[in-house]
């Protein structure tokens, strides 16, 4: 074989001008031919007419399913490309392609006995690929004489090979120990929202290590919330082959998602473009639909609409923008500075005030800093998080998400809280030794434990030498949301785009309270927003106009609350 490279570096215009995202012909195209045979004449029974895949399909079906099946040899008995990834919007025939792809190598395969499965993240997605499969075979005689299907087990069994095609509802008991030779894997972007989902994946993949014939086919629509887990991890892989940052021969990805810059202009919203991550506009996929849709989720506002763009048309959601949600975020991504650290913002500032919220066994513990910067007087902000290991079992509809923050370096998972609130002790240890600290502020709620920690510092911070201050919540918090809203809207208020905080930030709700907007963890629900919370309550000491090197504080006055 001659090298080959799976990488498509100009896959933005090959979009755009609707060419193939799959920079290559079939490795072996005999194979290739033969799937393709078998699979142009599978029909679908839901369509008027019950035509044959290969005259309802458009080129960019037969393209990925030739990809899959050319790329094994018969020799050998081994795939060269193993992996594959299919990014694309919802009613683009996800579901009928999986059930024709998976009968296709069940009816191609060899080996006795050899397993196949569908892997579905629930029930309901489980029987969208199944139902298809069963109709393909109940339309075609020479089919149902070879193909055994047993509904309620949602297996499909080859009479001759005993081979089985299994559409299974994932769960841990049911993937593991099995010895597949070809898995698709549907709808992942709802595994990226299971707990330890990245396992449960490896387990049903695990066959593939006495299977060189065997592979992986990953199925998803966008995720209707920024992308978490394994779905986050799998999509930026293959976003790295294509673009040829990572070179992989072995995996393959097609991912029909609109061009960077026209997402940052947001051409998308133009109805004239949403071909582009619809290549099935006109079959599968009605347009008048579309534009429907599209006026309704309008009206319904911000969260309906994100939510159309990432389901309809592939758009990556970033901040959860919704009707609810903090002013504040609409300004956060524009004042992002990538790369700022606290190394950097120490540098550069001339004094710094601190926040701490949260801290419970379910929750995070939030930790911000935030400086004034030497000559700009610009206000540079940097968060981290502190999670106990125990909040990855009592929340576990944000685990994967907590685990994506701790490897890159967002937050961190402690086995005691004890040594939480010793890290952050040191912070400001280092701050306070360093000349620029103002003072910490907190929740005076339940504080007790990390101010004994900054009391117990060689060079002590304490109430008593009045850099420990509460910060009243609720509605007095009012003011300094709104200081923090002009400051991130005027550009002078700099963070370092960190995920954390972009996670934090969309999930911060705002309720309406007589005369005062409020945000509360209350309302903000199961997403947490404790180290926003915290970067609040050092916007609170900012806003004092706190003088650097040596500011003189009262030292009798002990916990003051501010507000």
């Amino acid at each position: 074989m001659k090298p080959w490279s799976t990488a498509c570096p100009d896959w933005e215009r090959r979009i755009l001008d609707g060419r193939s995202l799959i920079p290559f012909d079939p490795l072996f195209p005999a194979e290739a031919q033969a799937a393709l045979d078998i699979f142009g004449d599978l029909r679908l029974v839901d369509v008027a007419g019950s035509p044959a895949m290969r005259e309802a399909s458009r080129r960019w079906v037969l393209d990925f399913v030739g990809a899959v099946f050319g790329a094994y040899d018969a020799e050998t008995g081994r795939r060269l490309i193993r992996y594959f990834f299919l990014l694309i919007s919802k009613k683009n025939s996800k579901s009928t392609t999986a059930a024709g792809i998976m009968l296709t190598a069940l009816l191609r395969n060899w080996r006795l006995e050899g397993e196949y499965v569908i892997l579905a993240p629930t029930v309901e997605v489980a029987n969208n690929s199944f139902k298809p499969a069963l109709a393909m075979i109940k339309a075609d005689d020479e089919l149902a004489g070879l193909l055994h299907p047993q509904p309620s087990l949602r297996t499909i069994t080859h009479r001759n090979t005993g081979a089985t095609l299994k559409v299974v509802a994932a769960d841990s008991q049911t993937v593991g120990g099995k010895k597949t030779i070809g898995l698709l894997i549907d709808e992942l972007w709802l595994f990226g929202k299971v707990a330890g989902a990245e396992n449960m994946l490896r387990e049903a993949a695990g066959g593939l290590a006495s299977r060189p014939e065997g592979f992986v086919i990953y199925l998803t629509t966008q995720s209707d919330e920024p992308p978490a887990g394994v779905f986050k991890q799998q999509l930026q892989e293959f976003r790295d082959i294509r673009d040829g940052v990572v070179v992989d021969p072995r995996s393959l990805g097609v991912l029909y998602e609109f061009p960077r810059a026209m997402v940052e202009s947001k051409a998308y919203e133009q109805r004239a473009f949403w071909h582009i991550t619809n290549p099935n506009l006109g079959a599968s996929v009605d347009e008048e639909y579309l534009v429907d849709q599209h006026a309704k989720d309008s009206r319904k506002g911000p969260a309906s609409l994100n939510g159309f763009y990432a389901k309809h048309l592939n758009v990556e959601i970033g901040l959860a923008l919704r009707l609810d949600n903090w002013p504040g975020a609409r300004h956060w991504l524009a004042a992002a500075e990538p790369g700022l650290t606290l190394d950097g913002l120490i540098e550069r500032c001339e004094v710094v005030t601190g926040g701490v919220d949260g801290g419970g066994l379910d929750d995070l513990l939030g930790l911000a800093v935030l400086g004034r910067e030497k000559i700009s007087r610009k206000w540079l902000l940097w968060t981290h998080a502190f999670a106990h290991r125990g909040v990855l079992a009592l929340r576990q509809e944000i685990a994967p998400r907590l685990l994506d923050f701790a490897k890159v370096g967002d937050l961190t998972i402690v086995d005691r809280m004890d040594d939480a609130f010793a890290a952050i002790a040191r912070i400001f240890d280092r701050l306070n030794k360093a000349g620029l600290l103002s003072k910490i502020g907190f929740d005076p709620v339940g504080v007790k434990l990390i101010v004994d920690a900054l009391a117990a510092l060689e060079t002590p911070i304490t109430e008593e030498g009045g850099q420990v201050q509460g910060i009243s919540q609720g509605y007095k918090l009012q003011g300094t949301i709104k200081a923090t809203e002009d400051k991130l809207s005027d550009g002078d208020l700099r963070h370092g785009a960190q995920a954390l905080m972009a996670w934090c930030v969309g999930n911060a709700k705002t309720e309406q309270t007589g005369n005062a907007i409020l945000i509360t963890k209350a309302v903000s629900g199961v997403g947490k927003i404790d180290p926003l919370m915290a970067a609040f309550n050092a916007v609170a000491l900012m806003s004092l106009n706190p003088e650097a090197q040596g500011s003189v504080y009262t030292a009798d006055r002990g916990l003051v609350v501010f507000g």
